[in-house]
C-alpha cells in the first residue's frame, strides 16, 4: 500500500471525523446526543465515506455535497450497527473495541440513537442553504434510502436472521450479502460519482466496481471472523460460527474463500480501468485496502 494512498486515507478519515463531530450534536435530550456520538465517533475504518470521497474525486464532484454524502452514509452504517448489535438481532457486546451502545446506554436508548442517526443522515443531504442543488440532493437521498431499506441493508439483515442454521449455496449467500453489506458500499461509490458528471457507461463500470468490492469486503470479513482475535477485530471473533450462520468460509473453506476474495478484487480493479477515468488511484487503493485489512 503506497505512502501516498495512506496519507490521503488518513487525511480524509480526519476530515470525515471532524465533520461528524460537528454534525452529530451532543445537544439531544436525555443523553440521546451522547449515545449518538458514542455510536459514530472515534472508531471505524470509515471505508464507506472514503469510497464516496474517492469516487467524487474521480469525477471532479461537488466538494460540499460529497462530504455530506460521505457522512450520511457513515451515519446509516453506524445506525445499522447499533441495531444489529441489540439482543433482538445479533446480541453482541463488543463493537470497535468498546461496549456496544445497548450495553453502555440500555436497549431503549440504543434503539432511539439508531433511529436518530438514520434521520440525521437524510437531513445532512438536504441542507437549508442558498445554492443547494435540489435535484442532486433528492437523488442522493433516493440512492441512500434504497441501499438502506428492504432492497438493500435491511432486506439483507432479514435474510441473514432467517438463514441461521441453514446451509445456503453460493448464489444465495452472495445475494444475501449483496443486500446486507454490498448495497451500502456500492451506494457509497455511486453517490460520490453522482456529485459530478459521468456518462451512463462510466457509471455502469463504477457500479460494477462497487458490487465486486462490496462482496469482497464480506468475504474478507468472514475470513477474519475465524482467523483473527477479538482484540484485533474490535468485535467478537467467531460469532458467526457460534451462531450457526452461513458464511463464505463455512461454504468454501479458508483457501476457497481467500481465492474468491482475490477474484472479486481483481474484478473491481478491472471495472475501474474500464471507466478510463484519470483520477482513480484512490479507488484502486481502497480495493487493495479491503483485501489487506486485519480488522
Amino acid at each position: 500500500m503506497s505512502a501516498v494512498f495512506s496519507s490521503w486515507r488518513t487525511e480524509q478519515q480526519n476530515r470525515v471525523e471532524r465533520a461528524l463531530g460537528e454534525w452529530v450534536s451532543a445537544d439531544a435530550p436525555a443523553r440521546l446526543g451522547e449515545a449518538m456520538r458514542y455510536a459514530v465517533l472515534d472508531g471505524g475504518k470509515r471505508l464507506r465515506p472514503l469510497l464516496v470521497l474517492a469516487a467524487a474525486e474521480a469525477v471532479s464532484g461537488d466538494a460540499d455535497m460529497s462530504l455530506r454524502a460521505a457522512c450520511a452514509v457513515e451515519l446509516i452504517h453506524a445506525y445499522s450497527l447499533v441495531h444489529d448489535d441489540m439482543p433482538c438481532m445479533d446480541n453482541d457486546v463488543l463493537r470497535r473495541g468498546k461496549p456496544t451502545v445497548h450495553v453502555q446506554f440500555g436497549e431503549a436508548q440504543a434503539l432511539l440513537a439508531g433511529d436518530a442517526l438514520q434521520a440525521l443522515a437524510f437531513e445532512l443531504l438536504v441542507p437549508d442553504e442558498p445554492g443547494t442543488d435540489a435535484l442532486l440532493a433528492s437523488r442522493l437521498c433516493r440512492l441512500l434510502a434504497r441501499a438502506a431499506g428492504a432492497a438493500g441493508m435491511a432486506g439483507g439483515q432479514a435474510i441473514d436472521l432467517a438463514s441461521v442454521g441453514s446451509r445456503l449455496d453460493q448464489p444465495s449467500l452472495e445475494t444475501m450479502h449483496r443486500f446486507k453489506t454490498g448495497a451500502l458500499l456500492q451506494a457509497s461509490v455511486v453517490m460520490g460519482a453522482a456529485t459530478g458528471q459521468t456518462s451512463p457507461a462510466v457509471m455502469q463500470h463504477l457500479v460494477a466496481y462497487g458490487d465486486a468490492l462490496g462482496l469482497a469486503f464480506q468475504v474478507v470479513d468472514d475470513i477474519l471472523d475465524v482467523t483473527t482475535d477479538s482484540a484485533t477485530l474490535g468485535k467478537t471473533a467467531g460469532k458467526d460460527a457460534a451462531s450457526d450462520k452461513p458464511t463464505f468460509v463455512s461454504l468454501m473453506g479458508l483457501t476457497g474463500a481467500q481465492a474468491c476474495a482475490d477474484q472479486l478484487l481483481d474484478r473491481a480493479h478491472d471495472a475501474l480501468r474500464l471507466t478510463a477515468l484519470t483520477h482513480t488511484d484512490h479507488l484502486h487503493g481502497l480495493a487493495n485496502w479491503v483485501g489487506q485489512r486485519s480488522s
